[in-house]
């Protein structure tokens, strides 16, 4: 049975991060870590300016349970 990544959404197996949002260490990475890289995605996969990718990946993440109640979310939730 699979279940969603509690910090990018992807289908996993098990435990509650997937390997693309855990360091070496197995630990979940940090807040602009993983912000830069889902913008980075999402400019890849749908283009656009930078700053539109942003506010898309903020308010991705907070729909997410890693992520919903970190500072730079919630101001950009407003």
């Amino acid at each position: 049975m699979t279940h969603k990544c509690e910090s990018c959404g992807m289908p996993i197996e098990t435990g509650r991060y997937c390997q693309y949002c855990v360091d070496e260490t197995g630990a979940l990475q940090d807040f602009d870590t993983r912000f830069e890289r889902m913008v980075a995605w999402q400019l890849r996969e749908r283009g656009g300016a930078r700053e539109a990718a942003e506010q898309a990946t903020l308010a991705y993440m907070a729909t997410l349970p890693a992520w919903r109640d970190h500072p730079r979310v919630k101001a950009a939730a407003g």
